[in-house]
Parts: C-alpha cells; sequence; structure tokens
C-alpha cells in the first residue's frame, strides 16, 4: 500500500480503506483456501478418467484460469494502491460522485477504480478511459470534450462532484 499521492505515481489508484480491506480479505482467501478448493476439485475430476470429455475437470480449470487472473489483478492493485481518506471538495477526482451531461444526457457516476463501488449498481469510469482523461480535475460547470474509441468527439458538462460515501 502506497502512501503518496496519486498524482506522483501514475501507477496509483486511490481506494477507500474499505474497498483496500475488503479487496485484501478476498486475496487472502484466493491465494489460500479459493486456491487449494480448486486444486481438490481438478484432482477429483482428474479421478474420474479420460479428460478430453470430462466437464468437471475442463470447468475447474477454466475457473482456476480466472482465480489466478484475479489473484495477480489484486496484487498489483493493492501494491499500488493510494489508500486515505475521501477526495474533499468539488473538484473530480477519483473517489468522486460525478453528475454530468455527457452528449446532452445527464449522467451519475462513479470516478476512480470500479472496486470502489463495491456491492453498488453505479457506473464506474476509471481516470484513464477516454472520458476519465476528459474530466480529471474539471468542476462542476467546466465544459470539455473527448474523442470515443470511435473517433467522435463527445461533448462533457460537469454538472457537479462530490466523495463518494462507499
Amino acid at each position: 500500500m502506497s502512501t503518496h499521492s496519486p498524482e506522483i505515481d501514475e501507477n496509483a489508484q486511490w481506494l477507500t480503506q474499505e474497498a483496500y480491506d475488503r479487496l485484501k480479505g478476498e486475496l487472502a482467501h484466493l491465494s489460500g483456501p479459493g486456491r487449494q478448493e480448486i486444486v481438490d476439485r481438478i484432482e477429483s475430476a482428474r479421478e474420474e478418467g479420460d479428460l478430453k470429455e470430462n466437464g468437471g475437470y475442463h470447468a475447474a480449470k477454466e475457473e482456476q484460469g480466472k482465480a489466478e487472473a484475479r489473484i495477480r489483478y489484486l496484487s498489483d492493485l493493492l501494491e499500488n494502491a493510494y489508500v486515505g481518506d475521501a477526495p474533499t471538495g468539488d473538484t473530480v477526482v477519483p473517489g468522486m460522485l460525478v453528475e454530468a451531461k455527457i452528449a446532452g444526457n445527464t449522467m451519475k457516476f462513479l470516478f476512480g477504480n470500479r472496486e470502489i463501488a463495491g456491492d453498488t449498481d453505479l457506473e464506474v469510469y476509471s481516470e484513464r478511459s477516454p472520458i476519465g482523461e476528459a474530466i480529471n480535475g474539471a468542476k462542476p460547470g467546466d465544459k470539455l470534450s473527448y474523442s470515443a474509441p470511435n473517433g467522435k468527439d463527445i461533448t462533457v458538462e460537469i454538472v457537479s462532484a462530490e466523495p463518494f460515501k462507499g
């Protein structure tokens, strides 16, 4: 866990303490008992015989691949995380709940890492996405535009930004 500002390290991503603790617990489970459960299922399925037609074996191997990818992702995220108080003020920075008019449609979304949102059904835009790069540092009333992946310019007006209360 990093204690320096996310502006200093471009790989750092801001997380709430709650999100950090939740993800650390998930990582501990996946890399400990969760990993062993999958290995046990693979061994059990392997004992059933012919692996070519063994659906349980293939499902367990696929689950193992997904779990290992999640372990790598979480390890990297937590190692480079900036954990601290929620941002304050009304500047659009990671950890803010943003209301914006995007191409004429008003939307509310969380700005930052999707892991901050937890079990909410909020839309999340990363600071590394095209819209994220455009709005990072903006304030209510700012009108900006960004190029969508399809090449179209999309206008954005920041209506409000407030700290996400998770």
